[in-house]
Protein backbone atom coordinates (compact mmCIF):
# COMPACT_ATOMS: atom_id res chain seq x y z
CA UNK A 1 0.00 0.00 0.00
CA UNK A 2 1.52 3.31 -1.03
CA UNK A 3 0.71 6.04 0.58
CA UNK A 4 1.12 9.70 -0.84
CA UNK A 5 1.25 13.14 1.15
CA UNK A 6 1.23 15.95 -0.26
CA UNK A 7 2.82 19.18 1.27
CA UNK A 8 1.63 22.74 1.18
CA UNK A 9 3.27 25.46 1.70
CA UNK A 10 1.22 27.99 3.81
CA UNK A 11 3.00 31.47 3.43
CA UNK A 12 2.04 34.48 5.65
CA UNK A 13 1.42 37.08 3.25
CA UNK A 14 0.54 40.70 4.68
CA UNK A 15 -3.21 41.43 3.23
CA UNK A 16 -4.01 44.72 2.39
CA UNK A 17 -7.41 46.44 4.26
CA UNK A 18 -10.78 45.33 2.48
CA UNK A 19 -11.82 48.63 1.26
CA UNK A 20 -14.99 49.92 2.81
CA UNK A 21 -18.31 48.66 0.73
CA UNK A 22 -19.22 52.61 0.05
CA UNK A 23 -21.66 51.72 -2.46
CA UNK A 24 -23.39 49.61 0.33
CA UNK A 25 -23.87 52.84 2.74
CA UNK A 26 -25.22 54.89 -0.15
CA UNK A 27 -27.49 51.99 -0.73
CA UNK A 28 -28.36 51.86 3.15
CA UNK A 29 -29.24 55.37 3.61
CA UNK A 30 -31.62 55.74 0.25
CA UNK A 31 -34.13 54.01 2.31
CA UNK A 32 -36.68 56.08 4.75
CA UNK A 33 -36.86 53.23 6.84
CA UNK A 34 -33.54 52.41 7.36
CA UNK A 35 -33.01 56.16 8.08
CA UNK A 36 -35.40 55.94 10.69
CA UNK A 37 -34.32 53.00 12.27
CA UNK A 38 -30.58 55.07 12.47
CA UNK A 39 -32.13 58.17 13.21
CA UNK A 40 -33.48 56.28 16.82
CA UNK A 41 -30.19 54.94 17.54
CA UNK A 42 -28.18 57.58 16.61
CA UNK A 43 -27.41 57.49 20.32
CA UNK A 44 -29.12 54.86 22.23
CA UNK A 45 -28.73 51.32 21.61
CA UNK A 46 -32.24 49.70 21.22
CA UNK A 47 -34.26 46.46 21.74
CA UNK A 48 -35.81 45.44 18.76
CA UNK A 49 -39.02 45.18 20.20
CA UNK A 50 -39.10 49.16 20.82
CA UNK A 51 -38.57 49.83 17.18
CA UNK A 52 -42.01 47.69 16.42
CA UNK A 53 -43.61 49.95 18.69
CA UNK A 54 -42.40 53.46 17.27
CA UNK A 55 -42.47 53.04 14.28
CA UNK A 56 -45.74 50.31 13.51
CA UNK A 57 -44.38 47.97 11.37
CA UNK A 58 -44.09 44.37 11.72
CA UNK A 59 -40.89 42.79 13.40
CA UNK A 60 -39.63 40.91 9.92
CA UNK A 61 -39.83 43.96 8.39
CA UNK A 62 -37.80 46.19 10.75
CA UNK A 63 -35.34 43.07 11.56
CA UNK A 64 -34.84 43.06 7.37
CA UNK A 65 -33.67 46.20 7.57
CA UNK A 66 -31.59 45.74 10.42
CA UNK A 67 -29.73 43.48 8.77
CA UNK A 68 -29.19 45.39 6.35
CA UNK A 69 -27.70 48.31 8.05
CA UNK A 70 -25.51 45.22 10.05
CA UNK A 71 -24.07 44.48 6.29
CA UNK A 72 -23.30 47.75 5.35
CA UNK A 73 -21.10 47.86 8.65
CA UNK A 74 -23.43 51.03 10.28
CA UNK A 75 -25.41 49.10 13.01
CA UNK A 76 -24.01 46.48 15.34
CA UNK A 77 -26.40 44.17 17.15
CA UNK A 78 -26.28 42.02 20.49
CA UNK A 79 -28.25 39.68 21.87
CA UNK A 80 -29.44 39.47 25.58
CA UNK A 81 -31.76 36.59 26.25
CA UNK A 82 -34.41 36.55 23.56
CA UNK A 83 -33.94 39.97 23.43
CA UNK A 84 -32.14 41.83 20.11
CA UNK A 85 -30.45 45.15 21.03
CA UNK A 86 -28.93 47.57 18.09
CA UNK A 87 -26.24 50.31 18.51
CA UNK A 88 -25.06 52.42 16.00
CA UNK A 89 -21.54 51.39 14.72
CA UNK A 90 -19.28 53.73 12.92
CA UNK A 91 -17.34 53.00 10.21
CA UNK A 92 -13.71 52.91 10.32
CA UNK A 93 -13.51 54.03 6.77
CA UNK A 94 -12.97 58.29 7.79
CA UNK A 95 -15.41 59.08 4.57
CA UNK A 96 -18.28 56.47 5.56
CA UNK A 97 -17.99 57.63 8.67
CA UNK A 98 -17.82 61.63 7.78
CA UNK A 99 -20.98 60.84 5.46
CA UNK A 100 -22.67 58.75 8.29
CA UNK A 101 -22.47 61.63 10.89
CA UNK A 102 -23.56 64.19 8.31
CA UNK A 103 -26.75 62.48 7.64
CA UNK A 104 -27.26 61.69 11.36
CA UNK A 105 -27.21 65.49 11.90
CA UNK A 106 -29.85 66.64 9.12
CA UNK A 107 -31.81 63.72 10.44
CA UNK A 108 -31.73 65.27 13.70
CA UNK A 109 -33.41 68.38 12.06
CA UNK A 110 -36.15 66.92 10.30
CA UNK A 111 -39.20 67.49 12.45
CA UNK A 112 -40.59 64.02 11.92
CA UNK A 113 -37.43 62.16 12.88
CA UNK A 114 -38.12 64.67 15.82
CA UNK A 115 -41.40 63.42 16.10
CA UNK A 116 -40.06 59.61 16.25
CA UNK A 117 -37.39 60.33 18.72
CA UNK A 118 -39.96 62.26 21.33
CA UNK A 119 -42.24 59.00 20.83
CA UNK A 120 -39.56 56.89 22.17
CA UNK A 121 -38.88 58.89 24.51
CA UNK A 122 -42.53 59.01 25.71
CA UNK A 123 -42.93 55.01 24.98
CA UNK A 124 -39.88 53.88 27.62
CA UNK A 125 -41.30 55.56 30.21
CA UNK A 126 -45.17 55.11 29.93
CA UNK A 127 -47.34 52.90 31.90
CA UNK A 128 -49.02 51.73 28.68
CA UNK A 129 -46.02 50.54 26.86
CA UNK A 130 -44.57 48.33 30.33
CA UNK A 131 -47.89 46.41 29.27
CA UNK A 132 -47.32 45.87 25.95
CA UNK A 133 -43.81 45.70 25.64
CA UNK A 134 -43.88 43.19 28.83
CA UNK A 135 -40.24 42.69 29.85
CA UNK A 136 -38.62 44.43 27.59
CA UNK A 137 -35.05 46.13 28.98
CA UNK A 138 -35.58 50.12 27.84
CA UNK A 139 -32.97 52.02 25.53
CA UNK A 140 -29.37 52.71 27.11
CA UNK A 141 -27.43 55.46 26.09
CA UNK A 142 -24.70 54.88 24.38
CA UNK A 143 -21.42 57.44 24.19
CA UNK A 144 -21.46 58.94 20.11
CA UNK A 145 -18.46 57.74 17.75
CA UNK A 146 -15.99 60.03 17.16
CA UNK A 147 -15.79 61.11 13.64
CA UNK A 148 -12.60 59.30 12.48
Amino acid sequence: MNIFVKPYIISFVARKPKAFPIELLFRALADRTRLRLLNLIADKEICVCYFVEILGMSQPKISRHLAYLRRAGVVAARRQGRWMHYRLLAPQDAVASGILTETLAHLRQMPDMQDDRARLDNRCCSPDAVVRLGQAPLPVAVPRPSAG
